[in-house]
Order: C-alpha cells, then sequence, then structure tokens
C-alpha cells in the first residue's frame, strides 16, 4: 500500500481516538496551537453535534500533497459554546481586578450620599422645623420605595442596549435632580406648603427611579465581571461603600447646616448632590471598556418587555429566589422602626442610649458582611465558601435573635442579643446579593438586567413594606393589649417566623429543576468558588 494512503487512515484513526476522548470528558478542549487551514491540507470539518456545554466537531482527513511526510495528528478546535457567546452562563465575561471593583463601589458610595439626606436629614426637618406630621415624610418615603416595581424594565432597557454604563449615569442624575429638588420643596414648604410639599413628591419619585435605574444596572455590571471567587467580597465592599457614603455625609451635612436654614439645606444638598455625581462619573469612566464589547440587540430579534418579563418568571429558580427576596427583606426591615421605641419603653432607655444600640446593630451588619466576605475568599472550594449556606445560616440568626428579643430580656440581655442580630442579618444580606450577582449570569445574557430588575423591584417593595407594616403592627395589637411589651414579641416573633421561611426557600433553592438542564445543584452556583 502506498504511503500517501496509510497517513490518512492513521489521521482518521488518531481523530477518532481524540473526538471518543472528548466525548467522555477526558481529552483536551483547546488545541495548543491553531490547526492548520483546509487548503495547507487540514482536516474537513462536518457539522458538530452536540456534547455538553460545547459543539464537538467530526473530522474526516484529507491527503495531503505530501503524501510521504507524516503530518502532525489532527487537532481539535473546541467551538466556543452559546453561554461563552453571551447565553446561558454563570461564568463572567471578563474578570474585574480589585480596583476596578472598589471603583464600582464608589457608585453606591455616591448612591448612598444623596439617599442619606432624604432619609435621615428631610424627615427631621419636616417633622421638627417644620411641625408635620410623621406621616408626611413617610408618604415622600414610601414613594421612592413604591416606584421600585418598575426596576426589571429599567434592567430590561440596559440588556436591549448592550451597555450599562449610560444607564447609571443617567440613573445617578435623576437621584441627584431628586435629592436637591425635594430640599428646594422641603425649604419652599416653609412658606407655601401645598406647592413645597407637591416639589417635594415629585423629587422623592424621581429618586426612587434613580437608585432603581442605577443600581439596578451596576449591580448587573459587577454580576457579568466579577468572578465567583470573588462574589462574596464583591458584594461586601458594594454595600459597605454605601454604607460609607451615609457614614461621610451625615455628619458633614450636619456640620455645615447649623445655624439652619432653608437657603442653607439647599446650598448642602446642591453641594452633596453635585459631587456625588461627579464621583459616579469619575468612579464608571473607562471601568466598561475593558470588557468584550456586546453590540446592541437589533429590532428584528427584540423581545417584547412582558415576553422577557414571562420568561424570566418561568425559570423555577429564579421565581422562587424572587420570593425568597421578598419575604427575607419583608421580614428584614420590619425590626427598622420599632427596635428603639422597644428599647425606650420596654427597657426605659434614654434616646441617646437607643441611638447607641442601633450603632450597635449597625456595627454587627457590618461585622456579619466582613466576616461572610473574609470567609468565602479563605475558604475557596470548600463547603464553608458556599454562599447557599451564608443565606441560611444568616436568616436562621436573625430569626434566633428576633425571638430572643420576643422574650423581653428573659432569655440574653438586649445588648448582645442586639449586636447577634446585627451580625445575622449583615451575613445573610451579602450572601444575598453575591447570589443575586451569580444568578443573574445564570440565564441569557439579555435577560440579565431583568433578572435582577425583578429581584430588586421584590426587594425595594418588600423593604417599604417592612417598616410600615412592622409599626402599623405593634400599634394594632397594642389596641388589644396592656402590656407594650407584648405588642412587640409578638411583632418581633412574627418577623422570626419570616426569616424561617426564608431558610425554607434558601434551602428549596438547590432541589429546582431548570428548564432543559436536569436538576442542577445550586453550590456552585451560588458558592463563590
Amino acid at each position: 500500500m502506498p504511503d500517501g494512503a496509510r497517513v490518512p487512515s492513521r489521521e482518521r484513526e488518531r481523530g477518532r481516538v481524540a473526538v471518543s476522548a472528548l466525548d467522555e470528558g477526558h481529552g483536551p478542549t483547546h488545541a495548543p496551537f491553531p490547526p492548520p487551514s483546509v487548503g495547507e491540507g487540514g482536516p474537513a470539518v462536518r457539522p458538530g453535534r452536540e456534547r455538553g456545554s460545547a459543539t464537538v466537531q467530526e473530522f474526516t482527513p484529507v491527503a495531503t500533497s505530501q503524501d510521504t511526510a507524516l503530518p502532525s495528528p489532527p487537532l481539535l478546535r473546541r467551538v466556543p459554546s452559546p453561554a461563552e457567546r453571551g447565553g446561558r452562563s454563570g461564568a463572567p465575561e471578563s474578570d474585574l481586578g480589585w480596583p476596578q471593583i472598589l471603583r464600582l463601589g464608589l457608585v453606591q458610595t455616591a448612591l448612598g450620599s444623596v439617599v442619606v439626606l432624604m432619609t435621615a436629614t428631610l424627615n427631621r426637618v419636616m417633622v421638627v422645623e417644620l411641625a408635620l406630621p410623621a406621616l408626611v415624610p413617610g408618604l415622600l418615603v414610601a414613594l421612592h420605595y413604591a416606584v421600585q416595581v418598575l426596576r426589571p424594565r429599567w434592567g430590561y432597557g440596559s440588556d436591549r442596549s448592550g451597555t450599562r454604563t449610560p444607564w447609571i449615569v443617567v440613573g445617578m442624575a435623576a437621584l441627584c435632580l431628586g435629592g436637591f429638588g425635594a430640599a428646594c420643596g422641603t425649604a419652599l414648604a416653609a412658606t407655601d406648603l401645598v406647592l413645597g410639599l407637591a416639589l417635594a413628591a415629585v423629587s422623592f419619585l424621581c429618586v426612587g427611579i434613580g437608585v432603581g435605574a442605577a443600581g439596578t444596572s451596576l449591580l448587573v455590571l459587577l454580576s457579568g465581571v466579577v468572578a465567583p471567587a470573588r462574589r462574596g467580597a464583591a458584594a461586601t465592599i458594594v454595600w459597605v461603600m454605601m454604607i460609607l457614603g451615609f457614614a461621610l455625609t451625615a455628619p458633614l451635612a450636619g456640620h455645615f447646616l447649623d445655624p439652619f436654614s432653608g437657603l442653607r439645606l439647599v446650598a448642602v444638598s446642591g453641594t452633596v448632590s453635585a459631587i456625588a455625581f461627579a464621583v459616579a462619573v469619575l468612579a464608571l469612566a473607562g471601568v466598561e471598556r475593558r470588557l468584550p464589547i456586546r453590540a446592541p440587540e437589533p429590532e428584528t430579534t427584540k423581545k417584547p418587555f412582558f415576553t422577557v418579563l414571562a420568561q424570566v418568571l418561568a425559570d423555577p429558580v429564579a421565581r422562587t429566589f424572587t420570593i425568597f427576596v421578598f419575604v427575607s427583606m419583608l421580614a428584614y426591615s420590619a425590626q427598622e422602626l420599632i427596635l428603639e421605641p422597644y428599647a425606650g419603653l420596654v427597657f426605659a432607655m434614654s434616646p441617646g442610649a437607643t441611638t447607641k444600640l442601633a450603632g450597635l446593630q449597625h456595627g454587627g451588619v457590618l461585622a456579619g458582611m466582613l466576616l461572610v466576605a473574609g470567609v468565602t475568599l479563605a475558604a475557596r472550594g470548600t463547603p464553608l465558601a458556599s454562599l447557599r449556606l451564608w443565606i441560611a445560616l444568616g436568616c436562621a440568626g436573625s430569626a434566633a435573635a428576633l425571638f430572643a428579643l420576643a422574650a423581653g430580656g428573659d432569655v440574653l440581655p438586649l445588648r448582645p442579643v442586639v449586636f447577634a442580630l446585627g451580625v445575622a442579618n449583615g451575613a445573610y444580606a451579602v450572601a444575598a446579593i453575591g447570589s443575586m450577582m451569580a444568578l443573574a449570569g445564570r440565564g441569557d445574557a439579555r435577560e440579565r438586567g431583568t433578572r435582577m430588575g425583578v429581584w430588586g423591584a421584590a426587594q425595594g417593595v418588600a423593604f417599604g413594606a417592612g417598616g410600615f407594616l412592622g409599626a402599623a403592627a405593634v400599634d394594632l395589637v397594642r389596641l388589644v393589649t396592656a402590656e407594650p411589651v407584648q405588642a412587640y414579641a409578638a411583632v418581633f416573633a412574627a418577623e422570626g417566623a419570616l426569616f424561617l421561611v426564608a431558610v425554607v426557600l434558601a434551602l428549596r433553592l438547590e432541589a429546582v429543576r431548570a428548564p432543559g438542564r436536569g436538576n442542577i445543584p445550586l453550590n456552585p452556583i451560588l458558592g463563590a468558588r
């Protein structure tokens, strides 16, 4: 037999061995160097067949013009799977380093700087300086939370545009204009109550729109570019830097507001808003350009918003996680407005002492966040790195602390219980955010913003409703009981029960069957590995 006939036979045999090895998951997935083109005597390619997440190509060798020389064995070039072309994948498209993650965290710092003036300073000015009922700022803050139901639509818009930065910048612009407008409305209410409150209402709506648009797109951007091993730490950085915005702005604004006047309020708010917008724009500059460019979706292939929303909610994992976020955030926020009054009425603490107690709780929240970030980074590849585990532990710990609070100090002293509640809340919160980032990339990349928007809407609505329902429930129970401790105990116990329901929902995530992918354990998806 001539040499030219023997060579292809060897090539064909080696090709079959290589394809067989790849089919079984043992062969190489990447060639060490590019194969020669067909025109140079390389193997001809027939249409591939699906094997797992990659497409396996079948190779039929073609005889070369140099029959006497034994060519290199055929090399398999792995064709990118749909996940790697922007389809289903939880892996980041490009891994950003810590400096870029910190820069994105600065956007949250800017966001927190504006929001703290809305929820704290303007609230106090309306109630104390303008002598308005506390219901007025409460309703304005409720407007800010109510508009969060539009988060899925803003996420859908950023999905279709192919870039997140413009949505973050426009959201920050709406937020900063809303913050400045709310200060102007509050100052105007001193002389024209109706016009001032009308301007404040419109401005609080702008704040809600800005927070939703900027916050949703920022988390979607992070979900696509942060490596799984860094998600817990990245979520901690983002949250802590928002708290840093609170911590820096509140005392500085308070310093420049004395002696108080409407003009000072407008000047301070305008300065904070301008600085926050500039910081956010500078922090975002050039970050997204480091990532692979994703072209906007053509108009002919765009799906309507409600079609995409229905697809997201049809996913059992996304639907279960949405319910989990709503239930857990309802429990998380219901104690916001009742903890300090509880300490004052039941334990006879002074206003200064209850303020310190709130600070102790916030310190515990920070400690819980840092704990999750440190453990998930240090314990990579172990069960301790699973964010699902930390969600369950955080919710269970929160429930235990709330049941201890319901006991009225008969089980444990108040301060350690409040600190433990903060630690558990922090661990749960940062693990839940990291899980949002992981699950947002689980489906089609063109649904990522819509997914994050759905969960953001559930979080915002639950947070707004939780504070109101917690306070209202205490008032209702006090109508039928003479002892304040019993009213507060009933509400704390109800919150603890909600957290236990959240634990069950979190544990159910692992066993949910995703469409077309079999039974998928969520430890690798939710874990920081």
